[in-house]
C-alpha cells in the first residue's frame, strides 16, 4: 500500500509541477516574451531631458521630442535595476534617426529593448473642407487631393501648429492653390519652407477595377476587397469589370486605366491567359489605354507582350494565411534616384528617396512577384533589367539604393514619352490589416498612408502621360 501512495503522490506531484510550468508559460506568452517585474530592467530614460514612455511587456521605449530638436548624435541618460549592465555604449553620441535596439544584462538574465526616437512635426495638421493633408517633414511637402470640380483658387487652410511656431501664410488665409504654394515655417528664429501641392481628380476619369469576380460584391480576397473599396471612395468615375465581361466583348474604349490588384493566388487564373482576353487588353494598351498592375498581377506584363516572353517576374512567392509578424524594422522601398518621379510625390519618407510601406508588427502574408536581379535571368544589375525588359525600374528594396537588386516598382516603355504601365509588386504593398491564423487581429498599419498615395499617384500619372 505504501508503495502505491507513493506512486501516486509523485504522480500528483508531477502533474502539479506541470500545470505550474505551462501556467508559467502563458504568463511569459501574455507578457510578450518578458518578464514585467526583472532585475534586467530600464526603469528610466531621458533624451535632453525628454522621459521616455518604456513599456515593460514590449520592451519598446518612445521617446517624444520637441520641434527642431537634433537627435542624429545625443547621448541619453539611462537608469537600470541595481546590478544591472548595458550594451549601449554611452560613452559616445548616438544617431537616434532609426529604432536603436540594446540588452540589459544582470546576473543570467537578459532583456532586449527598442527605442523609438519621433521629432514632433511643426505642424499638427493642415486641413481643407475638412480633408486632411499629408505632411511630409523630410521632403517638407504638403500634399492633399480635393474633390473633383473643387474650385482651387480660392482655399481657406485650417492649420494646427506645435507649441512655440508660427507659419506664413497663417491658418484661414484665403489662397490660391492652382500652382504650388510655399508656407514658411519658423521657430526659435529660424525658417523652414514647406511647399503645399493641392490637387484634384482628373475631371472625368473612368478607372476600371478588373477582378476574376462576375461583380464587386463577389470579390472575397479582403487585400482586393480593402483595395476596391478605396478606388470607389475617391475616384468619383470607377467602375467594375469582370475578366468574363472583357471575355463577351466589354467596350473598352471610356475607360482611362485599368486596375488588376491580385492577391489571391500566386498563379494567375486561366481566364487571363484566353487569347480574346490578352487580345483585348493588347489593344486596349495600343490604343492608349493605361495599366496598373500589383502585387500577383504583375505577371501579366509576360502574358500581354510588355515585355519579352520569359521576361516577366522570376521571383515570385507569398504565405496563406498570414504567417508571423514582420520582425524588426519597418517594411520598406528605395527609389534613390527617382526622388523626383510623380508616382512618389508627397509620401511619407524616412530618408531621402526611402518610404516605408508596412509597420514592423504586423502580421504579413508577404505577397511577392518581383524581379530578382543579380543572380537569376541573366541581367546582372539595373542597366541589364531595363536592357532586356525595355522597362524602366523606380524602386527597389529599401537596402538596394542602386537599384540592382531587385525591381519592386517598374513602368514601360522605357523612354520619356507615353508611359502607359505600373507595375507594384513587393509584398510590403498590402492593403488589409490581416489577422493571424487563429484570428488574431494585426495592429493597424501606420504606412497604409503611403501605400494609398503611391497607388493615387501611379493612376494620375498615367492618365497624364
Amino acid at each position: 500500500m505504501r508503495k502505491l501512495i507513493y506512486k501516486n503522490m509523485t504522480k500528483a506531484f508531477m502533474a502539479l509541477a506541470l500545470i505550474f510550468v505551462i501556467s508559467a508559460c502563458e504568463d511569459s506568452f501574455e507578457n510578450g516574451g518578458f518578464e514585467v517585474d526583472s532585475p534586467s530592467n530600464v526603469t528610466a530614460f531621458k533624451i535632453n531631458g525628454v522621459n521616455g514612455s518604456i513599456d515593460q511587456k514590449t520592451g519598446k521605449i518612445n521617446v517624444t521630442m520637441p520641434y527642431g530638436s537634433e537627435i542624429t548624435a545625443v547621448t541619453p541618460e539611462i537608469a537600470l535595476q541595481e546590478g544591472a549592465t548595458t550594451n549601449l555604449d554611452l560613452t559616445k553620441p548616438i544617431n537616434f534617426t532609426n529604432p536603436v535596439k540594446f540588452r540589459v544584462v544582470n546576473g543570467n538574465l537578459y532583456k532586449d529593448y527598442t527605442v523609438t526616437v519621433v521629432v514632433l512635426s511643426p505642424i499638427k495638421s493642415f486641413k481643407i473642407n475638412s480633408v486632411a493633408a499629408i505632411i511630409n517633414d523630410v521632403n517638407k511637402t504638403i500634399t492633399m487631393t480635393l474633390p473633383e470640380n473643387t474650385n482651387l483658387k480660392a482655399l481657406q487652410p485650417v492649420i494646427e501648429l506645435t507649441e512655440g511656431v508660427s507659419i506664413a501664410p497663417a491658418s484661414g488665409t484665403t489662397i490660391d492653390f492652382t500652382n504650388p504654394v510655399i508656407f514658411v515655417v519658423t521657430s526659435n528664429g529660424k525658417s523652414v519652407n514647406y511647399t503645399a501641392n493641392i490637387g484634384v481628380p482628373v475631371t472625368g476619369l473612368v478607372v476600371a477595377f478588373l477582378g476574376t469576380a462576375a461583380t464587386r460584391a463577389g470579390i472575397t480576397n479582403m487585400d482586393e476587397i480593402t483595395a476596391a473599396d478605396w478606388l470607389f471612395q475617391n475616384f468619383p468615375g470607377a467602375k467594375y469589370i469582370s475578366f468574363d465581361n472583357i471575355l463577351s466583348g466589354a467596350d473598352l474604349s471610356d475607360v482611362d486605366l485599368i486596375w488588376w490588384h491580385f492577391d489571391s493566388a500566386t498563379n494567375l487564373p486561366a481566364v487571363a491567359y484566353n487569347p480574346v482576353v490578352t487580345n483585348a487588353l493588347k489593344n486596349y494598351r495600343a490604343n492608349g489605354g493605361n495599366l496598373l498592375l500589383t502585387t500577383f498581377a504583375s505577371q501579366y506584363v509576360d502574358a500581354l507582350g510588355i515585355v519579352p516572353s520569359g521576361k516577366g517576374p522570376n521571383n515570385v512567392f507569398g504565405d496563406f494565411p498570414p504567417n508571423g509578424f514582420v520582425d524588426g524594422n519597418s517594411w520598406g522601398m528605395s527609389f534613390v534616384g527617382h526622388e523626383s518621379h510623380p508616382i512618389f510625390e508627397g509620401l511619407t519618407t524616412y530618408e531621402t528617396g526611402k518610404a516605408n510601406l508596412l509597420q514592423s508588427g504586423t502580421f504579413r502574408q508577404n505577397h511577392t512577384a518581383w524581379w530578382f536581379v543579380p543572380e537569376w535571368g541573366g541581367y546582372v544589375n539595373g542597366e541589364g533589367w531595363r536592357n532586356q525588359t525595355g522597362g524602366t525600374n523606380l524602386a527597389s528594396e529599401s537596402w538596394d539604393n542602386s537599384l540592382d537588386g531587385r525591381v519592386t516598382i517598374a513602368e514601360w516603355p522605357n523612354n520619356a514619352t507615353d508611359k502607359n504601365v505600373i507595375v507594384i509588386s513587393m509584398g510590403a504593398y498590402d492593403w488589409y490589416n490581416e489577422t493571424n491564423s487563429s484570428g488574431v487581429p494585426s495592429q493597424a498599419n501606420e504606412f497604409l498612408n503611403n501605400i494609398k498615395l503611391l497607388t493615387q499617384n501611379s493612376i494620375n500619372y498615367l492618365v497624364k502621360n
